[in-house]
This record gives structure tokens, C-alpha cells and sequence, in this order.
């Protein structure tokens, strides 16, 4: 049966803005009853991550990336995180958290990450441990901090405030006995009355799969949606720093975007393979099969009822959900003449690929050139391109750095929207190096150079959003 609680996640851009939030979501006007019935996953404090791994835009190396490469600065990084852990410590103290016991907890974590990496170091230099044995848990083990720390002292305000917040460490600390992700799970909400506790949950989850190795940074999306599935929520909610919008409310400026209002699993899985976020896609699947729908709230606009994903809703009306991308793409052109009618032969160009697990976002084909675009950082796509080049001698491999741009939808299906698109990139000089647009009309893509990546998607927002519906054309107008 369908619980009365929901399970709702708030990003760490938001938990940097605390006051606001606690104000806007924790508590939100209620009082007594209705403070409850709620469970709360949080990330860890805005640019924590970065320091613990590694910066996700610059690469800058964090605490993580320095012990992985062999550099002695990881400890220095370590004290910068110590620092910046208790700076947010020091913000939210006239919040009513108690500054020394939170400093307190801070140290013995961060105490806890030296004595252990310093351990490894000291085992390593026996030449009996080799990095592919310690650095994935080594990753675990950081990414873990900045979400104890966040919950633990999200929990201590709320209790300084009269709430019963509940401190729910899936990171455990200490804990020697490994369980399957569910397991802990189940075990750590035993017990727990929802109609009287607010849980506090951390994103980390230390369990059996190394939930850092399998999702990467996408973690506290799975740890929210398992929770979801398993105390089987009536709605899960995520509050992030914008509304989720018809183009990037900072390219496109919050004046001229829209409120998307309703949309469907099938577009946020397009989403998320733009980076957009919206919700990491293997985290939606469970929801999705649960037919648990997700709401995602702008954490400072709360009255706005937001964005719901949910099974089966297609727009009445043909129109467009969102105009986003991807400027960090690759693309890897085959070209080879003895192509034309020989079967099997993009089966072999794939097996590289699939053997050193490098994905790709697009795709396209013709008689005699088979073309991938593939994220630049993907690990192993160097020894793929060198795979493909010894596999096919006699082909002519080339690769280009190029951006993605797609138009999203759940009803793109008017031949006219194709018509609208190539007319608005070309009127604004856009360059299409190639394009995909499916039977299924829910995604149109296209291929760009790099440097004209934000051109185009204004062009396309413009076109689809700001001067739709064109006069004379499709009947169509977005949802209040």
C-alpha cells in the first residue's frame, strides 16, 4: 500500500543556502503534525565534493585525486576540507547549532580519513598492495564526509528549532559488517515513526557495490530513489537551485525561460543523458517501475508547485519541453570505402567500445562513414581510437571536438518542429555538422562546433519558447 510520506532530496547548492532553505522546505510554515511524514536526503555543502575528489568542471585535483596520483599535497587538502567543513560550521551557528560539538565531529572524521590513507601508505610501501585494490575504497571513504557532515548538522539545527530530526548515517561510520545497498537501507529506517520523526538521511551509502564506483557523483539520487521505492513513498521531491526550466536559466536568463510544469520519464532519461540532472537515470527507473511520480521544486521559489515526472503524460498539444545540451563531446568519423553493403561491420566497430566501456550520446551512419559522439572524458577512449585504428587499417579515422544541442519533448509530432529548427539555427549562422531525429519524435539533435554551442541553444530557445507559437503554424501553448 501507498505510504503518506515523501522522500525528498535537496542538492548541495541549496544546502549552502540553509537558512533559506530550512525556512523554505524543512520547515516551510508548518508546525506540529505537519512537520512530519517527510524524509529529507541531503548533499553535501556546496564545492565539498570537489575538495574531497576532485573539482567536476576544472579537474582540479581534491584530497582524493592527490592520494590516487601519489601526491603528498593530499594531506594539505585534507586540512583545506577540515577548514572549510567547520566554515560552514561557523555560518549556520546563529541557527542554534553548537558550533564545538560540530567541530568536534568534523575532527574525528577527518582525523579518521588521515589515520586510514596514512595506513594505506604505510602498507603500500611494502609493495603487497597495488592501487586497484585501495583507491576505489579510498574514494568511498571521502566521498562519504561531506554528507555526514550536512545531515549531522542539519539535524542538530532542527533540534535546536523544537523538531525531532533524526540523524540517519547510512555512511556507518566504523562499521566493519558490508550489506547490500537495500539492506541498510531497511534496517536503518526500522523502527523509525514517521508521524513523530523527521530523518535526516545522508546521501553516501556505504554498502556491498561501492555506491560512489557504480553511480559516481550521482549517488544521493540513487540513495534518495531507493528510499522512495523501498518505504514506498506517495511522491518523491527533489529541491535544487532553479526550477526545471525550458533552457539554462543562466544562459538564457531567468526572465525568458519557463516552468515545464508536467513532463515523463521518457524526456528526463533525455535529460540526464544531456547532464542536465534532473534525476540520474538509473535512479528514476525504480521510481518509474514503482509508479512513484517525482516532483522537482526550485528550493526557493516554494509556493511554485514545479516540475512533476510521472508515467505516461504526453503534452495535449505538440510542443516543446526544453532546449539543453552537451558542449563536452567528441566525435569519432570512420570512414572506409569497403563499408558499403558489408554486413556486420558496425558490429565490429562497436566491439571496441563495448569492450573497453566507452558510451556514446549519438550516432550517425551512412554508406561509407559511421560517426559516434562520445563525452570527452570517458575513460579508455584513447585505447578505444587506437583499438579501431589497429582493427581497421585501412580506414580513415578522425575525431573532432563538437557540442551537442537537443530540442526535447514529450509531443514533437509535427513535421513542422524540424522545419522551425534548421530555419531558427540557420538564421542565427549556426553551423549543423549532423543531426538525429527518431520515428518516436521525442528528441531532436544536433551537432555543432563548440564555439557555437550557447548560440545555439538561445537560436532554439528563441524559436521553440520566447517566439512560440510561430504565427500562423502549430496550435500550441505552454502549460501554466
Amino acid at each position: 500500500m501507498r505510504g503518506k510520506h515523501t522522500v525528498e532530496k535537496i542538492g548541495g547548492s541549496s544546502m549552502s543556502r540553509f537558512e533559506e532553505v530550512m525556512r523554505n522546505v524543512l520547515i516551510g510554515g508548518r508546525s506540529g503534525a505537519g512537520l512530519y511524514q517527510r524524509i529529507f536526503v541531503v548533499s553535501a555543502y556546496g564545492g565539498v565534493t570537489n575538495a574531497l575528489l576532485s573539482d567536476k568542471k576544472t579537474g582540479e585535483p581534491g584530497v582524493y585525486a592527490s592520494f590516487a596520483q601519489g601526491d603528498p599535497a593530499w594531506e594539505e587538502r585534507l586540512e583545506r576540507v577540515r577548514a572549510l567543513l567547520k566554515d560552514y560550521n561557523r555560518r549556520f551557528e546563529h541557527l542554534g547549532l553548537a558550533r564545538q560539538e560540530a567541530d568536534e565531529f568534523v575532527d574525528e572524521r577527518v582525523e579518521g580519513v588521515r589515520t586510514c590513507l596514512q595506513d594505506l601508505i604505510r602498507v603500500r610501501s611494502f609493495g603487497h598492495l597495488y592501487p586497484e585494490n585501495y583507491l576505489p575504497a579510498t574514494q568511498e571513504l571521502l566521498s562519504a564526509v561531506g554528507e555526514a557532515h550536512s545531515a549531522f548538522n542539519t539535524v542538530a539545527i532542527l533540534r535546536a528549532q523544537g523538531i525531532q530530526a533524526l540523524f540517519v548515517d547510512l555512511s556507518r561510520w566504523k562499521e566493519t559488517e558490508i550489506l547490500p545497498l537495500d539492506e541498510v537501507i531497511l534496517r536503518a529506517f526500522r523502527g523509525i515513526d514517521l508521524q513523530t520523526t523527521l530523518p535526516i538521511v545522508t546521501g553516501y551509502v556505504k554498502c556491498d557495490v561501492g555506491i560512489m564506483s557504480s553511480f559516481e557523483r550521482g549517488y544521493s539520487e540513487i540513495t534518495f530513489s531507493k528510499i522512495a521505492a523501498l518505504t514506498n513513498a506517495r511522491e518523491g521531491i527533489i529541491h535544487k537551485e532553479y526550477h526545471l526550466s525550458t533552457g539554462d536559466p543562466v544562459l538564457v536568463g531567468l526572465d525568458r525561460v519557463e516552468v515545464i510544469g508536467n513532463t515523463n520519464f521518457d524526456i528526463a532519461d533525455q535529460m540526464s543523458d544531456m547532464n542536465m540532472e534532473a534525476i540520474h537515470s538509473r535512479a528514476a527507473k525504480e521510481m518509474q517501475q514503482r509508479n512513484i511520480p517525482i516532483r522537482v521544486k526550485n528550493a526557493f521559489d516554494p509556493l511554485h508547485p514545479g516540475t512533476v515526472i510521472e508515467n505516461g503524460f504526453v503534452e495535449p498539444e505538440p510542443i516543446v519541453d526544453m532546449i539543453c545540451g552537451r558542449e563536452d563531446i567528441v566525435s569519432v568519423e570512420v570512414y572506409d570505402a569497403e563499408m558499403v553493403g558489408q554486413g556486420g561491420y558496425d558490429y565490429r566497430l562497436m566491439r571496441p567500445f563495448a569492450e573497453l566501456g566507452v558510451s556514446y550520446i549519438a550516432k550517425n551512419t551512412n554508406a561509407n562513414t559511421i560517426t559516434h559522439y562520445v563525452p570527452s572524458k570517458s575513460p579508455n577512449l584513447g585505447a578505444c581510437l587506437e583499438r579501431i585504428r589497429a582493427e581497421f587499417p585501412e580506414a580513415r579515422v578522425q575525431e573532432a571536438k563538437v557540442a551537442i544541442v537537443s530540442v526535447l519533448g514529450s509531443n514533437l509530432g509535427d513535421s513542422g518542429f524540424l522545419a522551425i529548427a534548421t530555419t531558427a539555427l540557420a538564421s542565427a549562422g549556426i553551423e549543423v555538422l549532423g543531426m538525429n531525429y527518431s520515428t518516436r519524435r521525442v528528441n531532436m539533435q544536433f551537432i555543432v562546433p563548440r564555439d557555437q554551442f550557447n548560440d545555439a541553444q538561445l537560436a532554439l530557445h528563441r524559436a521553440f519558447v520566447e517566439e512560440w507559437p510561430p504565427a500562423n503554424s502549430l496550435p500550441a501553448g505552454r502549460k501554466e
